[in-house]
């Protein structure tokens, strides 16, 4: 895959905005507005990127599912300003060598960052290209030191009502939890992420640290993680146990197994404009060379 720079795959008016603050030529004014510590974060290159043309920033971070945030695309971003991602504690427990509780730096440290430009598709049926930056997911694992009798991986979003008003309601039965199976968590594609672009995830797209699985619908990207658990049992997840017929454990894409309500067979990439044709969707989400293999034996269409 062609490796994307930073210029390739940030909005030009972003990218020469952070230029001209480089090179000194803007007012302090704007000058102040990047000076936040999201602006230094970088990602080295993965083989791993797409060199499909990534979403704008604008796009990533004003449609969104958060429900902890409201149901609307737009509420996510509208409602979490008074989330607070910092200071910020991940626990991890269970069966592992290390238990206890890590900070973000611990986990992902920005001189660890990579590049990550991945395809993302929504079960409702839309997609986007997004320039992720984070670790591995196996890195963290073995930093605490997962022990051979974990065979999956569970996870749950931080549960905050004061400053996540959907969590005010029975939406979903909260926290929001979601989990892998230890070969999907320790695959090299599975990444905690940090940041997007060269910036700081923003509140309604995860912050401070969310999961990204790419071959996987979105919903099982679960954000602002609080709690990681090595288990030997297959973890509860939110969406199976709201509606099992609907959404299974594993989420994996596929367009041959349609959602009871609507067709999984082609997506709508955002951005596209009104007169662009759906996509057809691929296995996998176009992942299959790397992942098909972990579910081989298996009825993909009994076992989604």
């Amino acid at each position: 895959m062609r490796k994307l720079n930073w210029s390739d795959v940030t909005p030009y008016s972003d990218y020469l905005s952070r230029r001209a603050v480089l090179g000194g030529g803007v007012a302090a004014g704007v000058a102040m507005a990047f000076a936040a510590p999201a602006f230094a974060l970088t990602g080295k290159a993965s083989k791993f990127s797409t060199d499909e043309k990534p979403n704008t920033f604008e796009q990533i971070t004003n449609y969104n599912n958060f429900y902890e945030f409201g149901t609307g695309k737009e509420d996510p971003a509208r409602n979490s300003g008074k989330f607070k991602p910092e200071p910020w504690a991940v626990q991890i427990d269970g069966l592992v060598d290390k238990p206890g509780s890590y900070s973000v730096a611990d986990l992902a440290p920005d001189n660890a960052l990579e590049e990550r430009i991945y395809r993302l598709r929504c079960v409702e049926a839309w997609s986007m290209v997004i320039p992720w930056l984070g670790v591995p997911l196996a890195g963290i694992l073995n930093k605490a030191g997962v022990q051979p009798g974990a065979k999956f991986i569970a996870f749950e979003t931080v549960m905050r009502p004061d400053e996540m008003p959907g969590q005010e309601y029975p939406i979903l039965d909260w926290p929001y939890r979601e989990g892998l199976r230890i070969d999907e968590a320790m695959h090299p594609l599975t990444i905690m992420a940090t940041g997007l672009y060269d910036k700081t995830l923003p509140n309604q797209n995860g912050a401070p640290i969310r999961l990204v699985v790419p071959w996987k619908y979105g919903f099982k990207s679960i954000k602002s993680i609080v709690r990681i658990t090595a288990t030997d049992k297959m973890p509860r997840t939110t969406w199976k146990n709201m509606a099992a017929n609907e959404y299974g454990f594993y989420a994996n894409v596929n367009p041959a197994v349609d959602h009871p309500r609507w067709s999984q067979a082609t997506e709508r990439r955002i951005g596209a404009g009104l007169l662009a044709g759906r996509e057809p969707t691929l296995p996998f989400n176009g992942y299959g060379d790397q992942v098909a293999s972990l579910y081989a034996g298996m009825d993909l269409a009994k076992d989604y």
